[in-house]
């Protein structure tokens, strides 16, 4: 059984100050093939007089920040479609974005632990775009009273208008102006960083061999986009089996300690890896261990890297549309189980170095004109949530306790811990077959 929300109330909110009427082009970056989706963000707050709060007025008060907020970011209350050169473009008129107020049965605690299944929390969304070309509204949030008296704010995103990064400075702003308390400030209120469109600056250059055309665009050098053979029925596992929602939390000590295993397994000349390097790695070398695969099949780590000062020049502070490529970590089963986690820290941290402004050049070209997208074999998707600022966004009802995804699925995120900046919690839902030898070796930290 899923949780019980009722629905109080699904209004269209629009910008409060006249803004442009105009077609926007999305870049080619955000018009992927494997970013037509929607990024489902779950929010817990526990407010520090929860019985002195008036939900109406809360509600008043974030409606209007929504209003204002979507002034600047008019681009969120457009709607995106597609062009016939398969780029996509989003139409601006001011049409608005939805908003809805419920109440549910469900209390702030159950919602820190992982869900009992992939679904359990989607009412929390109520409204799940499945098909984000069809004329849906870009953001949809969802402000839902908890039984005791705490609250729950879902908020979905079209990835085609933004990343990570860029949804995150939204929800900021969008926050911040929501805890504003006089008409004065609100008037006076200058975001930070101020949102800049600008999507042309990622698109592809008028088409010539640049200086590392045929390296760049080899299928060696572009893995992420390469399909491998299926030798143990891995798509239809996923696709049959019931996924089992997990959640672990590595505290600092954990992680210094699995930093240690990470050196005292790599090679001679690894002088050092970041956390996200050796926890990714362990992530991953449990994940494949737990799915008993065949040694020869082929296992990929796809992960997102924030290219804005990657590329030359960087990007505009304030750029909030796609802003990442793929970083892909590639080997056996074998290799990857049995060669130890400084191998495959060492498989992440070789991927991330890949990246430079030539590299993004080459994927915004294959994007463009080959429309090439990563396939799933043997593929973990593994998304860091617990660097966007995430945990900041307070609309006047204290710091979220707890920041997760709406539903919990087979993309690993890594997320923030409330009051634990050391700390990082890792949540994703593997076969029913692999679930309990996957939490196993995932709190195993030696070997």
């Amino acid at each position: 059984m899923g949780s019980l929300v009722h629905v109080k109330e699904a209004v269209i909110v629009t910008p409060s100050d006249p803004t442009p009427t105009r077609l926007l082009s999305l870049s080619a970056l955000d018009s992927q093939l494997f970013l037509r989706f929607t990024i489902e963000y779950l929010l817990v707050y526990k407010p520090p007089n929860p019985t002195g709060l008036d939900p109406r007025a809360t509600v008043a008060r974030v409606k209007a920040a929504l209003a204002k907020a979507l002034v600047p970011y008019y681009p969120l209350a457009g709607r995106v479609r597609a062009k016939p050169d398969g780029g996509l473009e989003v139409v601006c008129r001011g049409q608005g974005v939805l908003f809805i107020e419920a109440v549910s049965d469900h209390e702030a605690n159950e919602l820190e632990r992982a869900p009992r299944f992939v679904t359990q929390w989607r009412k929390l969304l109520s409204v799940h775009v499945a098909d984000v070309l069809k004329g849906a509204p870009p953001l949809i949030v969802q402000l839902t009273w908890l039984k005791d008296g705490n609250a729950a704010l879902g908020v979905g995103f079209n990835h085609c208008l933004c990343d990570g990064i860029g949804s995150a400075e939204f929800l900021n702003s969008f926050a911040e102006l929501a805890s504003v308390t006089s008409q004065t400030k609100l008037a006076e209120f200058k975001f930070k960083p101020k949102p800049v469109w600008d999507r042309h600056l990622l698109n592809p250059p008028p088409f010539h061999p640049s200086r590392n055309c045929n390296n760049y665009n080899s299928p060696n050098h572009h893995p992420e986009f390469n399909r491998v053979p299926d030798l143990c029925g891995f798509l239809s596992r996923f696709s049959n089996e019931r996924l089992v929602p997990t959640s672990f939390i590595f505290n600092k000590a954990s992680l210094d300690e699995l930093k240690k295993v990470a050196f005292s397994t790599s090679r001679a000349g690894e002088s050092s890896y970041t956390s996200f390097e050796f926890l990714s790695a362990h992530i991953w070398r449990s994940w494949a261990r737990a799915l008993n695969l065949p040694s020869n099949q082929t296992l990929k780590l796809l992960f997102s890297i924030n290219v804005r000062d990657r590329v030359k020049p960087s990007l505009p502070s304030g750029f909030y549309g796609n802003a990442f490529v793929l970083g892909c970590a590639q080997t056996s089963v074998k290799d990857l189980t049995e060669r130890g986690l400084g191998y495959a820290a060492m498989l992440v941290k070789r991927a991330k170095e890949r990246v430079d402004s030539e590299f993004v050049i080459s994927v915004v070209e294959s994007v463009s004109r080959s429309r090439a997208s990563p396939d799933s074999v043997g593929v973990l998707i593994l998304s860091q949530w617990s660097r966007l600022g995430l945990e900041k966004v307070d609309f006047g009802l204290a710091k979220p306790v707890n920041v997760g995804p709406i539903c919990c699925d087979r993309y690993c995120l890594l997320l923030p811990v409330f009051n634990q900046t050391d700390a990082v919690k890792a949540m994703v839902a593997v076969p029913t077959s692999a679930a309990q030898r996957y939490e196993h070796l995932v709190r195993s930290l030696s070997s």
